[in-house]
């Protein structure tokens, strides 16, 4: 095997973001190296749904049918649940026909990785785990890593770090991020879906914390439930029945799968929930897109679909410029763009956290 590559550019992270822009760019005569460090692309992700912008962006490039022959779920409404009966309900807009779409992260990567392997463009590195950016006359020319063992060294004219809230190639650049605390942390949990239960989001209200249900596609149910920021180790010291009782409260319909699906904590995988934002995502020949640029709480599940916007938008401003010759200018542009945007998303995350509970007050 060559341990050293050249490439046009360089994108580390193939989550949602990163893959999409790998295949954009290589199926339009831009040499793409990708490079991810699992194994293979069936790591868990959290944020599975699609909203209006997700979707407009795969139809635009021609992937949504195909991605929709492989298994995806429209969600009919979103629901909102007080002891146990629905309350109000939310119809989707006619022109969107959906309340949101749940794509499997596996069907979304699996189908964007079988376009880009069949060109010659494309280069996909698993197992590849990014140590080192190297940089010379103050522009970052490439990124030493390793894969199975063996340091490799990629050349690449533009370095795009996808690579999610923990980012590396952020780390690296030593661009600096600020943390911007929520106040809550997020159980999650899958359950298998009752037999008769619609495709629907739904809200609930328990101990003054949001408890959210959103169907899946091929007959689950992930469950998002909000608790008091550090407050898990303490309820792991309790018995769960009294604590997945509320779950049961809320929804009756549950009280079957929920007893035989979550019998213990590990039952359970908690996220601590923060969001973040950078200074700035352009750096000497490096560019960072996603979480790895901005990352968002689970509200309003909009991760997935910023981050394919930016991946979109990038794109398009590479292509107009020429990716051989594009220049900070550009680049800067891209930022500039989308900034203003996900500042406003962030801030409306806030918003809708902090007043989810009038929700639930009577009129």
């Amino acid at each position: 095997m060559n341990y050293d590559f050249k490439t046009d550019v360089c994108i580390v992270g193939a989550g949602p973001a990163g893959a999409l822009l790998a295949y954009l760019l290589s199926s339009h005569n831009i040499s793409t190296i990708l490079v991810e460090r699992n194994e293979n692309i069936n790591k868990e992700f959290r944020g599975e749904h699609l909203n209006e912008t997700g979707e407009n962006i795969l139809r635009k490039y021609d992937l949504f049918d195909e991605l929709e022959s492989i298994g995806l779920l429209r969600m009919d409404r979103v629901e909102y649940w007080d002891h146990g009966e629905v309350f109000r309900t939310i119809m989707p807009d006619e022109r969107v026909n959906h309340c949101g779409i749940h794509v499997p992260q596996k069907h979304l990567l699996g189908l964007l990785l079988k376009k880009s392997e069949p060109l010659t463009l494309f280069k996909l590195l698993l197992n590849t785990k990014v140590v080192e950016l190297v940089e010379a006359d103050g522009q970052y020319t490439g990124v030493k890593a390793v894969k199975d063992g063996k340091e490799i060294l990629i050349s690449s004219k533009l370095i795009i770090g996808a690579d999610g809230r923990f980012s590396t190639i952020r780390k690296l650049a030593g661009i600096p991020f600020a943390k911007i605390k929520h106040g809550y942390d997020l159980l999650w949990a899958r359950i298998p879906a009752p037999v008769d239960w619609e495709p629907t989001v739904r809200m609930a209200l328990v101990n003054d914390e949001q408890l959210a249900l959103f169907t899946q596609q091929g007959g689950f149910i992930q469950i998002g439930w909000n608790i008091e920021e550090g407050s898990y180790s303490a309820l792991r010291k309790q018995s769960i029945t009294p604590f997945v009782q509320q779950l049961v409260d809320a929804f009756p319909q549950l009280e079957e799968t929920v007893k035989a699906s979550i019998q213990s904590w590990d039952d359970f995988v908690l996220l601590q929930v923060q969001s973040s934002k950078c200074e700035t995502w352009v750096k000497n020949n490096l560019v960072i897109i996603g979480d790895a640029a901005h990352t968002m709480s689970p509200t309003g599940a909009i991760g997935i679909n910023s981050a394919m916007k930016d991946a979109d938008i990038l794109f398009q401003i590479l292509m107009d410029a020429d990716v051989h010759k594009a220049s900070s200018l550009e680049l800067q542009l891209f930022e500039q763009l989308r900034k203003q945007e996900v500042d406003i998303q962030q801030q409306e995350q806030l918003r809708k956290e902090e007043s989810f509970g009038k929700q639930f007050i009577p009129v």
